[in-house]
């Protein structure tokens, strides 16, 4: 019967390891945390986006790149089969209005639960605090443990390690120094669905910090997103932002500042507003102008007057031009640890079809370590269940 190690206990490793089950092989699971998946449980937390369900043509799109091999996966292991994958494990799931999936009750743990349970009973043994240290000389995998240095025989070995973002739940991005030193080509890591810095007034945090900025739209790098955003004390995040940040971080590299123009208004046109703006009373200020006429939020006049400083335009037309363009600067991106996800890791090239590494025979690489911008809306997590369905199935022969 064939050994198979798992090293990493996220969904990514999980599927995988129920794969080579499926495959007859034995399985042993290895995490360095105190118990496993504890990302997936923290992105349960508001609401365990595991895929969507747009058009399919629309949402296999979404992974034509950066290679055909991951494309493949998902189409073997889709929207369609995690949700039959889900009601196998007694969840059911629905589709918000957005198209996102989500399993009734939203969270995480109840889903964690059942699937641990079954790949007990199918066999598998998880072994937590073991952190994967490399390989010894004769090619065992070296766990640092409770107990002290343990080796480990495999036959085959998938790593599924994440990225290098929230380092507290186990993704620290370690493991690109272990691989990188047997001849692994590693693309550098970059935060990805993440926050961005801006230097607010204290005037504005004082007042604002953590508000949310509703109904507006966003424009950078030649794309727009709809939808709302937080201000932070470092800058923005969430809702709207995350899907930008492809585009606004390479602006950043290339700059080292750049600006976001935000829409106000998105669902009035400019004439529209600049008509509603001129028939303001006059002996309104700024202020009740855009609150009386323009309907903007104390947040959004907020918002308005610490990009102007204070200087927005009395003229309807500029103004109501400067509402569906306003122009925020950005100074960097927020710190790595704190995205959602990150960019780069294993280079695909570095992979065989199976994504195996060239480099270390019988050792699979899989998730969020293989370098992919993927955006928000379930399309990681699909990817991650994707390719350890597919890894896993080609380990375990």
């Amino acid at each position: 019967m064939k050994q198979v190690a798992i090293i990493g206990a996220g969904p990514a490793g999980l599927m995988a390891a129920e794969a080579a089950l499926e495959r007859g092989a034995r399985v042993a699971i290895y995490d360095a945390m105190p118990s496993p998946a504890r990302k997936f449980l923290m992105a349960g937390k508001s609401g365990l986006n595991i895929t969507h369900s747009e058009d399919e043509s629309l949402f296999r799109s979404r992974y034509t790149a950066p290679d055909a091999r991951l494309a493949a996966m998902v189409a073997a292991f889709g929207p369609a089969e995690i949700t039959a994958w889900m009601a196998g494990l007694g969840i059911e799931s629905y589709a918000g209005s957005s198209g996102r999936v989500f399993p009734i009750g939203m969270k995480a743990s109840p889903l964690l639960r059942r699937w641990l349970a079954r790949l007990g009973e199918g066999g598998a043994t998880l072994h937590t605090r073991h952190r994967w240290t490399g390989w010894d000389a004769a090619g065992a995998l070296v766990f640092d443990t409770p107990d002290g240095e343990m080796r480990v025989a495999a036959d085959a070995t998938i790593l599924a390690l994440g990225g290098a973002s929230w380092s507290r739940l186990g993704s620290d991005g370690a493991w690109a120094d272990i691989l990188a030193a047997r001849g692994v080509a590693i693309e550098p890591f970059a935060p990805s669905n993440c926050g961005f810095m801006v230097d607010w007034s204290a005037r504005l945090l004082a007042a604002h910090e953590g508000a949310p900025i509703k109904s507006v739209s966003l424009s950078a790098g030649g794309k727009t997103q709809r939808g709302d955003f937080v201000i932070t004390r470092a800058g923005i995040e969430s809702g709207a932002v995350y899907p930008l940040s492809a585009a606004l971080r390479q602006e950043l590299a290339g700059r080292g500042a750049t600006t976001l123009l935000i829409d106000l208004l998105p669902d009035t046109d400019e004439a529209a507003l600049a008509a509603r703006l001129t028939g303001a009373n006059a002996k309104d200020s700024v202020s009740n102008r855009l609150r009386k006429a323009a309907r903007l939020d104390a947040t959004k006049i907020a918002l308005l007057n610490e990009v102007t400083q204070g200087g927005a335009p009395k003229d309807p037309a500029a103004l109501a031009r400067l509402l569906k363009a306003l122009p925020l600067m950005l100074t960097g991106t927020a710190p790595m640890d704190t995205a959602i996800s990150t960019a780069g890791g294993v280079a695909w090239d570095a992979l065989d079809n199976h994504l195996m590494l060239k480099a270390v025979p019988d050792t699979y690489c899989v998730g969020e370590m293989v370098a992919w911008d993927a955006p928000t809306g379930g399309y990681l997590l699909t990817a991650c269940l994707a390719m350890g369905r597919g890894v896993g199935s080609a380990g375990g022969n």
